[in-house]
């Protein structure tokens, strides 16, 4: 339970730390990774959700034993943006400099499964 409770509480605090400035970089992100950005509700619900998201991770680490369930979703979570990133780097479709990020989801999410395994019920 220990474990869970460390985890969650690291990918909170740095998910809110990473998500935060996004809401302040919209014009940035489009002047510095071209396309502009075309669509200002899928980018700013994306970093509304993902910032949901570490709130939720910050419950669960408040009582890994009870919140287990959510686990899972968590684990989801993690894994969606990752492969994401990846199989779109590797189309090209992304730049690679985006792998760092997808790196640490992809880490994250592989904690949370150790955490769900290791925290019984």
């Amino acid at each position: 339970m220990r474990f869970a409770k460390i985890v969650f509480w690291i990918a909170a605090v740095w998910g809110v730390l990473v998500l935060t400035p996004l809401y302040f970089m919209f014009n940035t992100i489009s002047r510095m990774d071209p396309p502009a950005i075309t669509h200002p509700g899928f980018y700013y619900g994306f970093v509304g959700l993902g910032l949901a998201w570490q709130f939720a991770f910050g419950v669960i680490a408040t009582d890994p034993v009870r919140y287990r369930p959510l686990m899972l979703p968590s684990v989801a979570e993690k894994f969606a943006y990752g492969i994401s990133v990846v199989v779109l780097v590797q189309q090209n479709r992304m730049s690679g400099r985006d792998l760092g990020f997808a790196g640490a989801d992809l880490l994250l999410g592989l904690l949370f499964a150790i955490a769900f395994l290791t925290t019984r019920p």
